[in-house]
């Protein structure tokens, strides 16, 4: 796959293709993903794609580098839904930093002991800065217009305020008046808008946290995908609308969230709905009629229901022979015992429904249905234990393994849409419920693109993801670049001081610290300016000329942003976090939020492969004295 790219076999190879394979998903990056077509040449059979995960997904990584970064980024989607792009990006970016250290003849342990103080400098401006959602209300008439993110045009701008006229002596004052009481009031320019009151009252103090405006929050979460974020919306108010919960803790409860796509109608008709949504063959299609409405005995299965299914890590004896003085009954004789077995089962027990997390066999399907039993196949495992907890079922692994209490009751089946009529080949959807108290909710996702649905699922459990994490963490961070311009200013700082008052101790330590710390924010400043190039609005030059003279703004201008850096370094000092509530008088207007989890674990996860890669290299190589080697420019790593 990388046989196109231009790889010098003096340096490190697998650190360039690390940088190579980062360079494939740059159109990914940012709120306006351009869609690829990726062509398998030997079949012909095209795939559209517009996230890092999926391009990746669809190419052939043969090379070592490939496929430890798709395992990487395979393992963040999982877990995450969202940031796989920023992932990799970093990462390339920063495999560019070792690169060129390596030319400078930094060796390896500098090189990551460097970048290692660099990526806690960073985790520890998003802890400082982190957003509470604690206290988040409703405010959009008083909303401020200024964002926290860079100024998305032609010609950037620097807004003043109020706040530069202030002298820094009344900011102390400020900061040491809200430490007293446990919360910090800062008031600044372009970052933060300005506070509306000098003190903060002891009703405000006593009175109890307000429940997180939801609805605001997840606005701000969305980056761009603002009709899969509605969905996600209205799907956490259906789950809230079906249970009590404490208003004081909304949650977003993921796990009892499933989508069904419907091809072939437009996009306008995606919907949410209470309860499970599943599709139905032609053939299931009557019998679910006669079901629905009544109050049926389920079983679940998770796994697949046929006779050759075996669990993951079942291993069959070897070297067994079975002695028997029965004629050995065939293959197609054994599937059918065991099928008459499973069934005859089944009608004893009374069931009417089973689901099944993996694949149901036509032969199950079609005998089941004889006995008016409907079999499902390919519900979610989280769904399966949803249902288990409201019906009581008990799941097994094999039908073989069911008894009377593993049998739930209470589930109904409910025809949802009748599909026949856009000549689909599932011509029924039915809709699985357990009552009033369940948090179950499908999102029908649909369009009359076929090959777009899977890009429409992925930004759905994106945004998704982005609200359930932001809820339960309690915390986000400044988006649209915020976060990454103030990492990129205390690199900067940590560089200077390093380089400026660095004892000798220190600098025989790490001598070439302040130098890596300078490249890895430049790596930030490529990432705010790929994404910004991506907006259609600015080339790699104007993007580049943007960011920087923003940083020069915030380092050089004597009002409120240099106010902001003594407010931020005296909070340093006493080693405190700054955290805001969100949308009320005291709190940051931002209009774009950040996953304070995802963004921290992507960048944790871009290093750790640059490490990798880079350890790996070097120690394959044995008997050299890496130090003098690379001292005299002799060493070539493979």
């Amino acid at each position: 796959m990388l046989g196109s790219t231009i790889i010098n076999h003096r340096q490190h190879v697998g650190l360039q293709k690390l940088s190579a394979l980062a360079g494939i998903t740059h159109s990914s990056l940012g709120p306006n993903k351009k869609y690829k077509f990726i062509q398998d040449d030997g079949s012909g059979e095209s795939a559209l794609v517009c996230s890092c995960f999926r391009i990746l997904e669809n190419l052939e990584l043969t090379c070592a580098v490939g496929q430890l970064v798709y395992r990487t980024v395979q393992t963040h989607q999982k877990v995450y839904r969202t940031g796989s792009g920023c992932l990799l990006f970093l990462a390339g970016a920063w495999s560019r930093v070792a690169l060129e250290c390596l030319q400078r003849g930094i060796s390896v342990a500098h090189i990551i002991s460097a970048m290692s103080e660099g990526l806690d400098v960073c985790f520890d401006v998003c802890r400082r800065f982190s957003i509470s959602t604690e206290r988040a209300q409703s405010q959009s008439s008083t909303a401020s217009s200024q964002d926290l993110g860079l100024q998305v045009s032609k010609k950037p701008t620097v807004e003043g305020s109020q706040a530069s006229t202030e002298p820094k002596e009344k900011a102390r004052d400020a900061l040491k008046t809200l430490n007293a009481c446990g919360q910090k009031k800062i008031r600044l320019s372009r970052h933060f808008s300005e506070a509306k009151s000098e003190n903060i009252s002891k009703e405000s103090e006593d009175s109890q946290p307000k429940p997180p405006d939801i609805k605001y929050i997840s606005e701000r979460l969305s980056h761009g995908c603002v009709d899969a974020m509605n969905l996600v919306f209205e799907a956490s108010r259906t789950q809230s609308n079906n249970i009590q919960q404490e208003t004081s803790c909304p949650t977003f409860d993921i796990t009892k969230v499933m989508t069904c796509v419907l091809p072939g109608l437009p996009e306008e008709h995606a919907c949410v709905t209470p309860g499970c949504i599943l599709l139905l063959s032609a053939e299931q299609a009557s019998l679910a009629h006669c079901l629905k409405d009544r109050l049926l005995k389920v079983v679940l299965i998770n796994g697949d229901l046929s006779f050759n299914y075996s669990h993951l890590g079942f291993k069959r004896p070897t070297g067994i022979q079975r002695v028997s003085e029965e004629a050995a009954l065939s293959s197609s004789s054994k599937e059918e015992d065991w099928m008459e077995k499973v069934v005859t089962l089944l009608l004893n027990l009374e069931v009417n429904l089973i689901l099944v997390s993996g694949l149901v066999s036509e032969k199950v399907i079609q005998r089941c249905s004889w006995r008016h039993i409907l079999a499902l196949e390919k519900v979610n495992v989280s769904i399966l234990k949803a249902l288990a907890d409201a019906s009581g079922a008990v799941p097994v692994t094999y039908a073989t393994q069911l008894s009377k209490y593993c049998v739930g009751t209470g589930v109904k089946v409910a025809v949802w849409r009748d599909l026949s009529s856009y000549e689909r080949k599932p011509s029924i959807a039915v809709n699985v419920s357990t009552g009033v108290n369940s948090k179950l909710v499908t999102v029908v996702l649909t369009s009359c693109i076929e090959g777009k649905l899977q890009a429409l699922e992925d930004q759905f459990w994106a945004c998704a993801y982005r609200l359930h994490l932001a809820l339960k963490e309690k915390a986000v961070l400044p988006g649209a670049g915020v976060t990454e311009m103030l990492c990129i200013q205390h690199l900067q700082k940590r560089a200077e001081r390093n380089s400026s008052q660095q004892t000798k101790r220190a600098a025989l330590a790490n001598p070439y610290r302040s130098v890596v710390l300078h490249l890895m924010a430049d790596g930030l400043m490529d990432y705010l300016s790929t994404v910004m190039v991506n907006t259609g609005e600015f080339s790699k030059v104007q993007a580049w000329t943007a960011v920087s003279q923003q940083l020069q703004d915030c380092n050089q201008s004597p009002g409120a942003p240099s106010m902001f850096s003594e407010v931020f370094l005296e909070a340093e000092q006493e080693g405190r976090a700054v955290s805001f509530p969100v949308k009320s008088t005291d709190a940051p207007s931002t209009k774009v939020f950040d996953n304070l989890s995802v963004k921290q674990e992507a960048w944790r996860k871009a290093a750790d492969l640059v490490f990798l890669v880079l350890q790996t290299d070097a120690e394959v190589i044995t008997g050299i004295d890496l130090k003098t080697e690379a001292a005299q420019g002799n060493l070539m790593l493979l």
